[in-house]
């Protein structure tokens, strides 16, 4: 039977390319007895919180195997709302503005299908999180990436923004600490943004994943539902993925106003209907007693990232700028004259260590995404490894002149 295309949204989607396709292959070698250094999953290497499996545990003895209220459960949901007002001075009511969704990814596709119309625009600083584009495109609304320059550590400027606004944007997209850059936006440039959202009246979605994965004292994580005025058009989402290590729990939430609850909720029903439930309890015990696991890894995930750019600024040829949060970095090998695609796939053939060229983040050739939450131990050995490659790609780039100059003689 011919399928052809399961519908024209799925038509623009790019197929290949991606992490997973850079992990299968990097898998498939080590099946084959290689040893692989990978640096390609932005996946925390530390075990989740003790207390928090625990609570998971007492939650399966006394029976909690059901459905919860689609939103969640009202311990999880109280334990959001006083996140919030703790770290952000944010009063969120737990029974009108939070749902807790299947990771937050879900809550990403619950406000694009919800509070966008086929045809409209989301704003998003490029490099930007690859399944963003998909997600819009299944939705039928329209990416519109504002490049972001590496000069300026890939923090996006009001200006760029307002100037890529149409009669057809909807959103602007705002993720910070960025993934794939590390960017952490200023409260300076958040209140441009926020300027240029209330004058076209724009919503903003603020993916906070990375909000503790913050190194620099100068730049500190500021929740833009925060900032005067925003409240009511801002749909601010996170989860327990990356902050406690908890990625395979898939527990994340959406603070949403409270107006359009029936809305998110409907397509919520029809996604998931609600998240897991045993999960939400250790979601739950997490985010009220495990602080202190946050802070370990985030003082480790300093110490690596000073390591690895500082091993990376070293390499003659590759220019990276220093992330200000979250686990990675993007550097440049335009001046090492190799495609990033061909980088990549030599350097994990060659080389043995798997890195993300830049493309699928929504950038030009030249960039590629290397994460560090990996030990030490790898990260010395994959950037070692990644040197004796980049001095390699120096003495094929230099051979054709050197020939030139000997026939010249």
């Amino acid at each position: 039977m011919d399928y052809r295309t399961p519908n024209n949204n799925m038509r623009n989607i790019a197929y290949g390319g991606g992490i997973r396709e850079i992990l299968a292959r990097a898998d498939a070698l080590e099946r084959s007895g290689r040893n692989i250094l990978h640096m390609e999953i932005g996946r925390p290497d530390l075990d989740s919180p003790k207390r928090a499996k625990d609570a998971v545990i007492r939650a399966l003895e006394a029976g909690d195997v059901h459905y919860t209220d689609m939103t969640g459960s009202l311990e999880l949901r109280r334990e959001i709302a006083a996140k919030y007002k703790r770290e952000a001075g944010i009063d969120v009511d737990p029974e009108m503005e939070i749902i807790v969704t299947a990771g937050a990814i879900e809550a990403l596709m619950m406000v694009f299908m919800t509070m966008m119309n086929p045809g409209e625009e989301v704003l998003i600083p490029a490099p930007y999180f690859p399944p963003y584009g998909d997600q819009i495109k299944t939705a039928g609304c329209v990416l519109r990436g504002v490049p972001c320059k590496i000069e300026n550590g890939f923090r996006p400027q009001p200006q760029d923004i307002e100037e890529a606004v149409t009669p057809q944007t909807r959103i602007i997209l705002l993720n910070s600490p960025n993934n794939p850059t590390g960017a952490v936006l200023t409260r300076k440039e958040l209140l441009g943004i926020a300027d240029v959202a209330r004058k076209h009246d724009l919503l903003v979605i603020s993916d906070e994943c990375y909000e503790k994965f913050i190194y620099d004292s100068d730049t500190p994580h500021i929740s833009m539902a925060s900032l005067p005025g925003m409240r009511e058009r801002v749909f601010t989402l996170s989860a327990v993925s990356k902050t406690f290590s908890m990625t395979g729990w898939r527990i994340g939430w959406l603070l949403h106003p409270a107006e359009v609850k029936p809305y998110l909720m409907k397509c919520h029903q029809g996604l998931t209907t609600c998240a897991n439930s045993f999960a939400q309890a250790g979601a739950a015990e997490a985010l009220r007693s495990c602080a202190s696991d946050v802070e370990h890894m985030i003082e480790e995930y300093k110490r690596r990232r000073d390591l690895m750019v500082s091993m990376l600024s070293a390499i003659d040829g590759i220019d990276v700028p220093v992330p200000g949060g979250a686990f990675y970095v993007f550097p440049s090998i335009k001046r090492l004259g190799i495609g990033s695609i061909d980088f990549c796939r030599r350097l994990l053939d060659e080389e043995g260590v798997s890195t993300v060229p830049g493309q699928p983040f929504g950038v030009e050739d030249g960039y590629l995404r290397i994460t560090y939450c990996r030990p030490e131990g790898e990260i010395r050995e994959a950037i070692s490894r990644m040197a004796d490659f980049a001095k390699r790609l120096r003495a094929e780039n230099s051979a054709p002149s050197a020939k030139a100059a000997d026939k010249n003689l």
